[in-house]
C-alpha cells in the first residue's frame, strides 16, 4: 500500500534551482455569499467565513447542504453575491493568472486531456508560473519532481492516466495542485476513490502542507476522518453555517442529531483526544435483542402446535 509523504524528499539539485518556497498564504475569507443554481434554486444563504493560513479546515455537512458550491465561490469558479477576498483583495479583481499563483482548487470532477500521462497532467499545474507556449525550467521540473515525490506517484509518472486504478487518478490531480505552488489549496472532496489507508494518508499530507504555512481547505464527507486530521471543521446546514471551530468544541450529541439526522456517541481518541463518533441504531440494541427473542420464542409456539 502506497504511502504519501507528509514531507518532500531531498533531492540533490544545484542551489537556487529547485521550487520556491511557497510564499506566505493569505487570509481568505468571504462575507455574504448567496448563490443559487440556474439562478432560481437557492443553495447558499449569507454565507460569512474565514479561514486562518496554517490549519487544515474541512467543511463537512449533508447531503445538499452546500459544500462544494462553497468551495467553488471560494475559487471564483462559480457566480455569486457577497464577497471572498485574499488578504483583504476581492479575488474578482484579481487577473485568473496571478490569481492561480495564490489558490489552487481541485474541484469534484475533473477532467483531463485524452492520453495524458501523470507526468504531463502535473505538469499542467505549472501553467500559472510560465509564459504561454514557454518550456518548462529547472523550478518547473523540480515542482514537478517533487509533487510526484509526494503522492507516491514516481513509478507510474509515465503512465496514461485512463490506465490507473481511480484512486490513482485522483492521486495524480492532487499532483497536479501541489505542483502549482499556491500557498492556498482548495480539495473537493480529494479521498474520493481511495481506500482508507490512503485516505489517511492524504489528509496527513494536507495536515502537513498547512502546518508548513498554507491555508488548506477540503470538502470532506468521513466526519471521523475529518475530527482525525482537520484543526478546524466548518458545519454547513441547508446553505448557512451552522458551527466553525475545533472538531471536539463542534461535534456534539446534540449537532449530530440536529443536522445529519444521526443518532451517535461521542468518545475522545485516547490519543489524540479527537472526538470519535459510534453512531448507533434508531431503535436501542437491548430493545431489538428483545425483539428477535420474542420472534424465536413466537416461532418455536407455532412450530409446536
Amino acid at each position: 500500500m502506497p504511502h504519501l509523504r507528509s514531507r518532500a524528499p531531498a533531492p540533490a539539485r544545484p542551489s537556487g534551482t529547485g521550487p520556491a518556497a511557497p510564499s506566505p498564504a493569505p487570509r481568505l475569507a468571504c462575507t455574504g455569499i448567496d448563490a443559487t443554481y440556474d439562478g432560481r434554486t437557492p443553495v447558499l444563504h449569507d454565507v460569512a467565513v474565514t479561514f486562518a493560513p496554517g490549519r487544515l479546515t474541512a467543511i463537512v455537512g449533508p447531503n445538499g447542504s452546500g459544500k462544494s458550491t462553497l468551495l467553488a465561490c471560494l475559487a471564483h469558479q462559480l457566480h455569486h453575491d457577497g464577497s471572498v477576498t485574499l488578504d483583504g483583495t476581492d479575488v474578482a479583481r484579481v487577473p485568473r493568472r496571478r490569481l492561480a499563483r495564490r489558490l489552487a482548487f481541485l474541484p469534484q470532477s475533473p477532467t483531463a486531456p485524452e492520453g495524458v500521462s501523470v507526468r504531463g497532467l502535473t505538469e499542467r499545474g505549472r501553467t500559472p508560473h510560465r509564459r504561454a507556449f514557454a518550456p518548462l525550467g529547472a523550478s518547473d521540473h523540480a515542482a514537478v519532481g517533487s509533487a510526484l515525490a509526494r503522492l507516491d506517484l514516481e513509478p507510474l509518472a509515465e503512465r496514461r492516466l485512463t490506465e490507473l486504478s481511480g484512486g490513482q487518478r485522483q492521486r495524480a490531480w492532487i499532483a497536479l495542485v501541489l505542483a502549482q505552488d499556491a500557498p492556498t489549496l482548495l480539495l473537493d472532496e480529494p479521498t474520493a476513490f481511495l481506500d482508507l489507508a490512503q485516505q489517511a494518508s492524504l489528509l496527513d499530507l494536507a495536515r502537513t502542507l498547512a502546518h508548513e504555512g498554507r491555508t488548506v481547505l477540503a470538502v470532506l464527507h468521513d466526519l471521523n476522518l475529518a475530527a482525525a486530521f482537520a484543526d478546524e471543521l466548518v458545519v454547513l446546514d441547508r446553505g448557512r453555517v451552522h458551527a466553525q471551530g475545533a472538531p471536539a468544541d463542534v461535534l456534539t450529541r446534540e449537532l449530530l442529531a440536529e443536522v445529519f439526522g444521526l443518532r451517535a456517541d461521542l468518545l475522545p481518541d485516547p490519543m489524540t483526544g479527537a472526538p470519535v463518533i459510534l453512531p448507533r441504531p434508531s431503535v436501542p440494541l437491548v430493545a431489538l435483542a428483545a425483539h428477535a427473542a420474542r420472534s424465536v420464542a413466537a416461532e418455536s409456539v407455532a412450530a409446536e402446535a
